[in-house]
């Protein structure tokens, strides 16, 4: 009979991930769209895939989306809010995180109109539904028909034109007519140039993109919510600290490491057990066992993080070794290929070199133009999931001087 192993120490969490017989589990039931993306995979379909990713998840491609990508969609995205004076968080969050990922992933969208994004849009709200299928509390029978459905039409609408453009710049790099590095830097292409490697299926390659889109959209917007949320709060209470937000990036950037620790996108990573494992500790995990790190317990380990580790500070310190994070991008063979296109790189040496990420550059870009609560519309909760999501967050922007 096989049982459940949780681990809650730190120590023991990252041998854990760093164990070749544990495999992925956290998405079993969101297979529809899950099924054979490169986090659910293992062993040796997990490398190859990873290997040819990591070919396009590099220093260089983070720094060109960084700095000459990103701030064009950032502004275009935000501005419009600005202007009006007033924001709800949420929404912004995944259409800023969405315009972010559409790039990432391959998602062309050759119309630019506003109906095309809002069609995207809601392809992706499908999609994040579909993969956290486990904890949604509605009809899940009729939820899966619904995201099968939805996947097929964003293939036909949004990846179809896409594949059949990239093939075409694709041949002509091969017949010179083009430079390699006038192809997208996308998931996309780089899928399609190794697709005979890796023996991908339209099927496949559909399910790929729609789970760079989601994940690269939902996590980030996610955690762009849960930063402009704990910073506002620590700034009530640290009014000192109100010129580092404007003035000090770093600063910025390290209250997303602390919301990613406390606050991670699931709180919990699952793995199955492929055979009999004993951890570096001494634990014991019997085949077909299900281990559940607990990342909320994981990552406010007092031994690790101190005694204060279930509180939000952007000025900890943490141990040489251990990233500010904690292990909310996992850990080893399965460590989150995006972590630093999101949440930047680890120390901050200040330099104009430094990347920041994706998630502090458009919270800095949200209290660069003065972001501030609404004091007559709170803030709730999304009631439709188990996770711990806010459903709305309205803020103000003050006028310009």
């Amino acid at each position: 009979m096989h049982g459940t192993v949780t681990i809650t120490g730190y120590d023991e969490a990252r041998l854990a991930y760093r164990e070749r017989n544990l495999r992925q589990a956290l998405y079993d039931a969101g297979e529809v769209i899950m099924e054979d993306v490169l986090v659910n995979l293992h062993g040796d379909d997990h490398r190859s895939r990873r290997r040819v990713e990591n070919r396009l998840y590099r220093r260089d491609t983070f720094e060109h989306y960084e700095r000459e990508l990103f701030p064009g969609i950032i502004s275009t995205t935000v501005d419009p809010y600005v202007a009006q004076g007033r924001a709800e968080l949420v929404s912004l969050g995944h259409q800023l995180m969405m315009n972010l990922a559409a790039l990432t992933a391959g998602v062309d969208r050759p119309q630019g109109t506003p109906e095309e994004s809002f069609r995207l849009y809601d392809y992706l709200t499908t999609f994040i539904e579909g993969a956290t299928l486990a904890h949604y509390t509605g009809d899940k029978d009729a939820k899966t028909a619904e995201v099968s459905a939805a996947l097929e039409r964003f293939g036909e609408e949004f990846l179809v034109p896409g594949i059949e453009r990239r093939r075409a710049l694709l041949a002509a790099v091969e017949r010179g007519e083009a430079l390699a590095d006038e192809l997208p830097k996308d998931v996309l292409t780089v899928l399609l140039q190794n697709e005979a490697e890796l023996g991908l299926s339209y099927p496949s390659v559909r399910r790929e993109v729609a789970f760079y889109l989601l994940a690269g959209a939902h996590t980030s917007a996610t955690a762009f919510t849960r930063v402009t949320h704990n910073i506002l709060t620590w700034l009530a209470g640290n009014p000192d600290d109100a010129e580092l937000v404007r003035t000090d990036r770093r600063f910025v950037q390290r209250a997303v490491h602390e919301t990613v620790r406390l606050q991670p996108s699931s709180p919990v990573a699952m793995r199955w057990a492929l055979a009999d494992v004993t951890l570096g500790s001494g634990r014991s995990i019997s085949k077909g066992d299900k281990l559940v790190i607990d990342l909320i317990r994981v990552n406010r380990d007092p031994s690790v993080f101190g005694p204060d580790a279930d509180a939000f500070d952007p000025h900890r310190a943490t141990p040489e070794g251990v990233p500010p994070y904690g292990l909310s991008f996992g850990s080893g063979m399965h460590a989150c290929i995006g972590q630093d296109l999101a949440a930047g790189l680890v120390p901050c040496d200040g330099d104009g070199e430094h990347l920041f990420g994706l998630v502090a550059g458009a919270v800095q870009y949200l209290f660069d133009h003065g972001a501030c609560v609404d004091p007559d519309d709170p803030p709730t909760m999304d009631a439709s999931t188990s996770r711990p999501y806010f459903g709305r967050y309205p803020i103000l922007f003050p006028p310009a001087e």
